[in-house]
C-alpha cells in the first residue's frame, strides 16, 4: 500500500507517531484518547485503575497520524498485578515519540506526580514529554494560569504545555497539533478509518469491565478481570453475534456485588455493555454474562497468565 492511500498526501511535512498519556490513575487519560479520537475506545471510569490494557487509539488528521497508547496509571504496586501493569507501563516509555503528562487543573500537584515525572525521567531521558492540564472545565482561568506554571515548574521549560477539556472538547484540536509538531517526519502507519488495532474481544471484555464497575463499591476494581471465552455468529441470523463472557472475581461477597438482588444489576450491565459494544462493532450482539470466583487472582501468576496478565 501507498504512503499517498494511507493518508499521507505527499507534501512532505506529514508527521506520524506514538504517543503515550501518563498519569496518577483517574486523572483524564482514558476519557482524553476518546475525545481525540473522536469515538469511545479506552474504558473510561470514576474509578481509578480500570484501564488494564494497553489500547492504542488513532487520529487521522490531514498532516498528521497520532497513534495513542493508552496504559494503566503508573503507582507503587502493592500486588503481582499491580507490578505486571507498571512493567507495561515502562515498556510502553521507551516505545513512544511524545510523552503527555496528565495532571488535572482541580488537584494540587502532589508527590504521585513528582513520583511519575521522576520515573519518567529516569527511564526515558530522551522521549519528549508534554504537559497536558486536564479538566479546566472545572475551575477558573486564573486556576488553569497558576495550575500551567505549577507544572511548567515541575516539568522544565523545555516541555511544551497545553490546558484542555476533553469533556468540553476545548483546546483537543491544539493539543494534536502540538502533539504532531513533537513528531517525526513520516509516512501513516494505518489506514484512514481504522480507530485501533485492539482485538475486538478485548474492546469488548473492556467494556463490560466498565459496565460492571459502575457505581459499586471501593473494592471491586482491583479484583475484576473480564474474559471473552467465544463468539459465535448465530446460526438463524449471521447478523448477530453471540458473546460468551465469564467475569472473574476474588471473594463470593464480591460476586453477590456484581449479580445484584434476583439477578439485576447483572442484567443492567448487559444491556450497558452490549450498546456499546454494537456501538463500536456496528453488529447485533446477545451478551451471555457469568460470573466466577477466583480467589486471589492478583497474587497468583498462573491465574494471571490465565486471565491475560
Amino acid at each position: 500500500m501507498s504512503n499517498d492511500s494511507l493518508g499521507n498526501k505527499g507534501d512532505g511535512e506529514f508527521r506520524s507517531g506514538f504517543v503515550c498519556f501518563v498519569g496518577r490513575p483517574n486523572t483524564g487519560k482514558s476519557t482524553l484518547t476518546n475525545a481525540l479520537v473522536g469515538q469511545k475506545i479506552a474504558i473510561t471510569s470514576s474509578r481509578p485503575q480500570t484501564t488494564r490494557h494497553t489500547i492504542r487509539g488513532i487520529v487521522h488528521r490531514p498532516h498528521t497520524q497520532l497513534i495513542l497508547v493508552d496504559t494503566p496509571g503508573l503507582h507503587r504496586p502493592r500486588t503481582l498485578l499491580g507490578q505486571r501493569l507498571n512493567d507495561l507501563v515502562r515498556d510502553t516509555y521507551s516505545e513512544v515519540d511524545v510523552i503527555a503528562i496528565c495532571i488535572p487543573a482541580d488537584e494540587k500537584i502532589g508527590p504521585g506526580d513528582r513520583w511519575i515525572v521522576e520515573q519518567i525521567k529516569t527511564m526515558a531521558p530522551k522521549t519528549k514529554l508534554i504537559g497536558v492540564v486536564t479538566k479546566i472545565d472545572k475551575v477558573s482561568r486564573d486556576q488553569v494560569a497558576h495550575q500551567l506554571m505549577a507544572v511548567s515548574q515541575l516539568l522544565g521549560p523545555e516541555a511544551e504545555l497545553v490546558p484542555v477539556s476533553a469533556v468540553k472538547g476545548e483546546q483537543v484540536e491544539t493539543l494534536i497539533d502540538v502533539i504532531a509538531s513533537q513528531m517525526p517526519e513520516g509516512p501513516a502507519f494505518y489506514p484512514d478509518g481504522e480507530l485501533t488495532d485492539e482485538p475486538e474481544e478485548t474492546l469488548m471484555a473492556e467494556l463490560i469491565r466498565e459496565a460492571a464497575l459502575e457505581g459499586v463499591r471501593d473494592e471491586l476494581p482491583h479484583s475484576l478481570a473480564v474474559v471473552i471465552e467465544e463468539v459465535l455468529p448465530r446460526e438463524e441470523n449471521e447478523d448477530m453475534l453471540d458473546v460468551h463472557a465469564l467475569l472473574y472475581v476474588e471473594r463470593p461477597s464480591q460476586k453477590a456485588i456484581i449479580i445484584g438482588k434476583g439477578g439485576n444489576r447483572l442484567k443492567e450491565v448487559g444491556t450497558n455493555a452490549r450498546k456499546q459494544i454494537e456501538h463500536i462493532l456496528g453488529v447485533r450482539i446477545y451478551l451471555h454474562l457469568h460470573v466466577k470466583v477466583a480467589k486471589d487472582w492478583q497474587r497468583d501468576p498462573k491465574q494471571l497468565g490465565k486471565l491475560g496478565f
